[in-house]
């Protein structure tokens, strides 16, 4: 039997069934990934399997280096080849890592290869797939249609001028590529040259001059108001926990003018001026009716040596251990207090914090939109089978997993859509499983809708974006309009 078959990881008949039936064939709604919005508006064609696979793959950069790779073959400049080849004689090495799964799904989603990679089969599967990619449908746009991509949102600093989603959205493509707004330089008064550099950055953007911190404010506004005008609903925000030192517009205007000046910023300074400016973008983000993301609990930059050598986002990023809660119900009780508290996605990457914080987002549903508050999908270091149990328990039993908006790929390379299929998979064996001890009715017209809405309708449902597939437009967050304000 091929390793990846009909049913992989499907335990029971149930299972199987549910899957088959209800899960396999929806459409993929990616609310959130790190896709380059220039590969998808070119319509990359990728030259190989490396260019494709290991290109910006941090996942797979660290399960090389842990096996004795050399950096040369990561990040360096080692050939294309001999970078796959290096990456092939790592994988038997990932046996129970997700890495074995996912590589191997898409091995067989992408080029219907079912061989096992390893040093002897690398040089077959090579050329085999390098062949496959020159063909039109493994290019960036025919990825999208081959996964049924129906909604793509990418991750987008306010700076950018969005110029490859307007050229896409021209292209007649049945895929939805939108940005998601993500101010988190926007916080970064503790790096006082960067912060500066970015502000330059922004200001030409806005096309204003930001000589005060009422000028930083407009900037920001203007630019969320042009991310909204070509279609954007969604900010994120990667925080290693929510701020909440709340502070007067003053005091923030005061940090403010410290780091314009390249004068050092204190912790305490650094914490009050990022509670402002997360109080100033969720008042944004409830005017206008988008959902906001918060991806919680990352420790980033470990290893100081190799990030001053490679930079960030190359695999020295770890699991936090940040207390969570006091703060984050800080945070989101000052915008319910003012109705300004926008539909809202929370990721946690600490699975020791899932029940804290699927019980905290109970809090503030409302009854004004199904899951408003929404305990996110798997993320990161969690988005594997087991993270996604995890988490999975962890909403059932502290909130309604039916209104779940399902999986995200959250990645950086166009071979990850087989984690929505990997997701729907560890979703079936479970509910197949509680069916078959019969902990929840055998009832199709109950297991139908809740696969379903979770794999893609729920989603589109819950995301205010316009998509023009046969449906009305999402309804926007129903609650008055909050009224643009700043604290006292």
């Amino acid at each position: 039997m091929k390793f990846i078959h009909t049913d992989f990881l499907l335990q029971t008949p149930t299972a199987r069934r549910l899957y088959h039936q209800f899960a396999a064939d929806e459409p993929v709604f990616d609310y959130h990934c790190h896709l380059s919005p220039k590969d998808v508006a070119e319509n990359r064609q990728f030259k190989n399997l490396s260019e494709i696979w290991l290109e910006g793959d941090h996942y797979k950069w660290r399960a090389m280096r842990a096996n004795g790779v050399g950096e040369g073959f990561c990040t360096g400049a080692a050939a294309p080849q001999a970078k796959f080849q290096a990456w092939a004689a790592t994988v038997p090495q990932t046996l129970r890592n997700p890495l074995y799964h996912w590589t191997h799904l898409e091995l067989s989603r992408y080029f219907g290869i079912h061989e096992l990679l390893n040093e002897s089969s690398a040089a077959r599967i090579w050329d085999r797939a390098n062949e496959q990619l020159a063909a039109p449908g493994l290019s960036t746009q025919g990825i999208l249609k081959k996964f049924k991509v129906k909604v793509v949102c990418t991750t987008d600093d306010p700076v950018d001028s969005l110029e490859y989603h307007r050229l896409f959205a021209a292209s007649g493509h049945p895929t939805r590529m939108l940005p998601a707004y993500r101010p988190d330089k926007a916080l970064a008064v503790h790096q006082p040259v960067a912060f500066n550099l970015w502000v330059g950055q922004l200001a030409a953007a806005a096309n204003v001059d930001i000589a005060r911190f009422a000028d930083f404010l407009s900037a920001l506004k203007l630019r969320h108001d042009f991310f909204h005008a070509r279609g954007c609903r969604l900010s994120d925000h990667g925080l290693n926990q929510c701020f909440a030192d709340f502070c007067s517009e003053k005091a923030a205007a005061a940090v403010f003018a410290k780091a314009r000046r390249g004068a050092a910023v204190s912790p305490l300074e650094s914490a009050r001026f990022a509670s402002f400016m997360m109080l100033f973008f969720g008042r944004l983000d409830a005017e206008k009716g988008w959902v906001k993301q918060l991806h919680l609990g990352a420790l980033r930059g470990n290893n100081t040596r190799l990030l001053k050598q490679l930079g960030p986002d190359t695999g020295f990023d770890s699991i936090g251990d940040f207390p969570q809660c006091a703060a984050l119900s800080a945070y989101l009780d000052r915008l319910d207090q003012e109705n300004a508290l926008p539909k809202t996605v929370v990721y946690n990457l600490n699975p020791a914090d899932n029940y804290a914080l699927a019980a905290m987002l109970g809090n503030f549903q409302d009854g004004t939109v199904p899951g408003k508050l929404q305990f996110g999908s798997g993320w990161w270091f969690l988005d594997q089978k087991e993270g996604m149990k995890w988490q999975i328990n962890a909403l059932s039993n502290l909130g309604l997993l039916s209104r779940f908006v399902g999986m995200v790929t959250d990645s950086r390379s166009f071979m990850s859509y087989p984690r929505h299929e990997y997701f729907r998979r560890t979703l079936c064996n479970l509910i197949g499983r509680d069916v078959e001890c019969g902990e929840i009715p055998a009832e199709d017209s109950l297991l139908g809708p809740l696969l379903a809405n979770i794999c893609y309708q729920n989603a589109r449902e819950y995301f205010p974006f316009p998509i023009e597939d046969g449906l009305p437009e999402a309804p926007a967050h129903p609650s008055p309009k909050a009224r643009l304000k700043r604290p006292k």
